[in-house]
């Protein structure tokens, strides 16, 4: 099927004589959706936005869970970029030699960087949180001032931006970071639009979205889930 319904839209979005804005976002087996589509969504909305999925190879991944991606771009055919991006991928590829590399050389020389949750790790892995202010989850505190960060903001404090840095927790965060991001690179009148565009307006049903809101026991449930995915990064 043809889809022709967005054409209008698309050529508003990068109009004629517009320089490419390439955003990298990292999709290795068992990445976490919810911390990746808020960059999709609205970095693609921004003049000349061409947006990569980045793998090792070209064949389909599995986001957690059940969320097939296929990848856009290898590490090998990767073009210079304006942002790169990370959310939350698995211990065995956020500890993985090759993509810590591909990391540090992506992100070096990205005008922006992005980490959203656990992928803030990823970022440390690679030498990029050294002395810096960032955002992640509730979690791992102890593992980013490990990899060297200077401050992790309390959960339920915002995006962190510390110079080209731009870190968030898990799911909304992604929306967050990615707004600050078109806002910087395109002006506030884009980031407002965009904000705009999505209704990005978050009504929590429970308010139990950040550790001074949740019950001990809640906490210490979220706790048992992640810390054996911590550990694992930690080593």
């Amino acid at each position: 099927m043809k889809i022709t319904s967005y054409d209008s839209m698309l050529a508003a979005l990068a109009p004629e004589g517009v320089r490419p804005f390439h955003v990298g976002i990292l999709v290795g087996p068992g990445f976490v959706p919810m911390d990746i589509v808020g960059i999709q969504t609205v970095l693609a909305m921004m003049p000349g936005s061409q947006i990569h999925f980045l793998w090792k190879n070209r064949d389909m991944v599995e986001g957690f869970r059940s969320w097939p991606t296929l990848p856009t771009t290898t590490f090998d055919t990767c073009p210079p970029l304006d942002v790169f991006a990370v959310g939350m991928n698995p211990p065995e590829v956020q500890n993985d030699p090759e993509v810590i590399a591909f990391t540090r050389q992506a992100a070096g020389s990205a005008r922006y960087v992005i980490g959203v949750c656990n992928g803030v790790a990823l970022l440390g892995a690679a030498g990029l949180i050294q002395g810096r202010t960032v955002a992640s989850n509730f979690a791992a505190e102890g593992l980013l001032e490990a990899l060297g960060a200077a401050k992790v903001l309390a959960s339920g404090a915002g995006a962190a931006v510390d110079g080209n840095l731009y870190t968030a927790g898990p799911g909304i965060g992604s929306f967050e970071v990615a707004l600050l991001v078109a806002a910087d690179a395109f002006g506030r009148e884009a980031g407002e639009l965009a904000e705009f565009a999505i209704e990005y307006d978050p009504h929590p049903p429970f308010r139990t979205g950040k550790v001074e809101d949740a019950s001990p026991q809640m906490i210490e449930a979220a706790r048992d889930m992640i810390g054996p995915i911590i550990a694992q990064y930690r080593r």
